[in-house]
């Protein structure tokens, strides 16, 4: 896996894009401003970022600031907080060289930052992988732990987030998830005071990473409740429920300690600590959630663009005649997400590869496609289980890498639904020809392919606006 990782990571794009700018723009603002102001990252934000935010002129528009006079940043503040140790060192490194006259400009934007921030994201995304495959070796063999990583690796959303689109959260969101759900594994079996409290750190960092990571904490939740009906069928000595109940205090007051970055933050930011600047709750689609779109839509859905999770899914099933509790926790948290981004008003994820949403279940994935080949295994002969494990990852994962590269070139809309039959017909007709000369371009001319894709993003951004205004 280390090898693996360490030969993808020429595919690190260092650039800051769409809703990466307001993810970075709190680690840039902190370290170089020490100030949540971003003016500058909204400045120099991408074209199609700027389109309804930044005028003519460069100035960020009136309705970009909340009540406080701060410019409305709705994204988290999780990623910046992993980002800012690199960047820090980095920013060091930076002045020393200006002091020895390289005169790279200390800003947060140079190259130096840019690619540490993208080379972090990777590490992240690669520790998160690393996490899930060590959880998933505990229950199966290792071969299906890693023929099962490998898969949701590179067969579903996640290169796009740990690669290609590095500034957003939803690598981080992964080992942010891994390390608590391996964590609460860990130590589930008789967890200390102070255990607690390192898995309310966790839940905390988790949810500043990425707000639907809440429900996450069913697990940790559902857990305490077991114990508390154990515990009233079978009652125990009094001063075991309190050393359980203040432990369960402890972890709570943990959670709030890791969570006050983005507390305060909001409270900063718009006034309030609870105040997000996402649409309030009362305007979901409560009437009609997208329970069906979610899964099978051509707008991003995520059995449709990446059906490799519907396998993952299925072997969550099979994962309960293994560890029937666990698994049962996973299942209601999996379903929670789900119905959350069903209910939300943007479920597509708008510019989105797939459902850029669900990236965060990763570690559950990885676990779920790892059970459903230990069931292969244990139905037919262990070597056609492996030849067909690793045919049909293989086939999923190089038409994933297809679809990746129909959408990070526009060939397929970036927003919206697609046509399955042109998305069929790129992948064989297209993608072969194509694909080696703009690889070449990506490692050779990267700034120029990014330019020309970014102008193709505007384009039809400009497109979908006429439309409406039509």
């Amino acid at each position: 896996m280390l090898a693996l990782f360490l030969v993808s990571l020429p595919l690190c794009n260092p650039w800051v894009h769409g809703d990466g700018v307001g993810y970075y723009s709190y680690a840039r603002s902190l370290l170089i401003e020490r100030s949540l102001n971003f003016e500058k990252d909204w400045a120099h934000g991408n074209e199609s970022f700027e389109m309804s935010r930044v005028d003519a002129n460069g100035t960020v528009l009136a309705n970009q600031y909340s009540k406080t006079g701060r410019i409305i940043n709705i994204w988290a503040i999780g990623p910046a907080i992993l980002w800012l140790p690199f960047l820090a060192a980095t920013h060091i490194g930076v002045l020393l060289c200006d002091k020895l006259g390289a005169h790279v400009a200390a800003d947060g934007f140079s190259s130096p930052y840019l690619v540490t921030m993208a080379l972090a994201t990777a590490l992240y995304g690669f520790l998160g992988l690393w996490i899930s495959f060590r959880l998933a070796k505990k229950y199966f063999q290792d071969r299906w732990a890693f023929l099962a990583t490998l898969g949701i690796w590179w067969g579903s959303s996640l290169p796009v987030y740990m690669y290609f689109n590095p500034s957003w959260s939803h690598a981080h969101s992964v080992f942010v998830v891994a390390l608590f759900l391996w964590y609460w594994h860990r130590t589930r079996r008789a967890r200390r005071l102070a255990q607690w409290i390192v898995l309310g750190l966790i839940s905390g960092l988790m949810v500043d990473v990425y707000y639907p990571n809440v429900v996450l904490l069913f697990v940790p939740m559902f857990e305490a409740l077991d114990g508390y009906w154990t515990e009233w069928k079978r009652p125990l000595a009094g001063s075991s429920r309190g050393r359980k109940l203040f432990a369960h205090v402890a972890y709570f007051l943990a959670f709030l300690a890791a969570l006050s970055p983005t507390l305060i933050s909001r409270a900063i930011i718009f006034g309030s600590p609870f105040e997000t600047g996402y649409p309030s709750v009362d305007r979901w689609n409560w009437g009609h959630p997208a329970l069906w779109n979610v899964l099978w839509s051509s707008d991003h859905g995520i059995f449709s663009w990446t059906p490799i999770l519907l396998l993952a899914i299925i072997g969550i099933l099979y994962f309960h005649r293994v560890d029937a509790q666990f698994s049962n926790y996973l299942t209601v948290s999996t379903l929670a997400f789900y119905l959350l981004i069903a209910l939300h008003l943007n479920w597509d994820g708008l510019s989105s590869f797939g459902n850029r949403f669900f990236v965060s279940l990763t570690p559950i994935f990885i676990l779920g496609l790892t059970a459903l080949f230990d069931f292969m295994a244990r139905q037919w002969k262990e070597r056609r289980a492996a030849a067909l494990a690793t045919i049909s990852t293989a086939v999923l994962v190089i038409w994933n890498l297809g679809l990746i590269y129909q959408w990070g070139t526009h060939l397929i809309p970036a927003r919206g639904p697609i046509s399955f039959r042109e998305a069929v017909y790129n992948q064989f007709a297209v993608v072969p020809e194509q694909a080696g000369r703009s690889l070449k371009s990506y490692f050779t001319r990267r700034r120029r392919m990014m330019n020309r894709i970014e102008q193709e993003d505007v384009k039809q951004l400009k497109e979908k606006e006429a439309e409406g205004d039509r």
